[in-house]
């Protein structure tokens, strides 16, 4: 959705997914099977050089879904799987990137062979690490979770280190949780409380 969203607006690929648009479908899948070859090749050439496989779709607003469970299956899910298959078939883990509220789609992900999501952004619907950790902390790792709209915008030092030693403590529970900011910091967060929380990680940020 993002990529053709910037070719012709988001609105005309929400309106092409509900209509079945077919030439929409095609534009998809001829920029899909470049990338696909394109991803191919890489993992061939760089065995054993390659950590993990990251793609993204946003899915979310801050409030719920920005489509249904229905049309993901319809028109995103087997796209997403054929390079989740890929990786598979080279023994390397995928993680992928999704903003807003979208842990609707995770049993979608895991079911897919996805390993770890990003970005756990906290302020969005059923996005609250602790919901996250409870509901797929077993089957997800998670990556991000960290806001950039709180206690680093508008807190202390004190107030942003409390909030990270939170986020800690219920996400590193049972392992799988890489720390990071739900998204690049933007400039109205404030530099000493990004300075502090880097500065305190290796502390706080490891069991033991």
């Amino acid at each position: 959705m993002n990529t053709t969203g910037m070719w012709c607006s988001m609105e005309k690929v929400y309106i092409a997914m509900a209509d079945k648009n077919k030439a929409w479908s095609r534009l998809v899948e001829r920029r899909l099977s470049i990338q696909f070859e394109q991803m191919e090749r890489s993992l061939e050439i760089l065995k054993g050089r390659i950590d993990f496989i990251w793609m993204g779709e946003d899915l979310g607003s801050q409030i719920g879904p920005l489509i249904s469970s229905e049309m993901y299956r319809r028109e995103i899910r087997d796209r997403h799987k054929r390079f989740v298959d890929l990786a598979s078939a080279f023994g390397i883990p995928v993680m992928i990137h999704s903003c807003g509220s979208s842990s609707w789609a995770f049993n979608d992900f895991i079911d897919m062979g996805i390993k770890a999501v990003d970005t756990s952004q906290p302020e969005a619907h059923d996005m609250d690490p602790a919901y996250l950790k409870a509901s797929y902390g077993n089957r997800l790792a998670f990556h991000g979770g960290f806001s950039t709209a709180g206690e680093v915008v508008s807190g202390s030092i004190e107030e942003t280190l409390k909030k990270v030693k939170t986020l800690l403590e219920i996400m590193m529970d049972g392992n799988g949780y890489l720390f990071s900011p739900t998204h690049m910091f933007q400039e109205d967060s404030r530099l000493e409380n990004i300075l502090a929380v880097y500065a305190a990680l290796p502390t706080i940020g490891r069991y033991g």
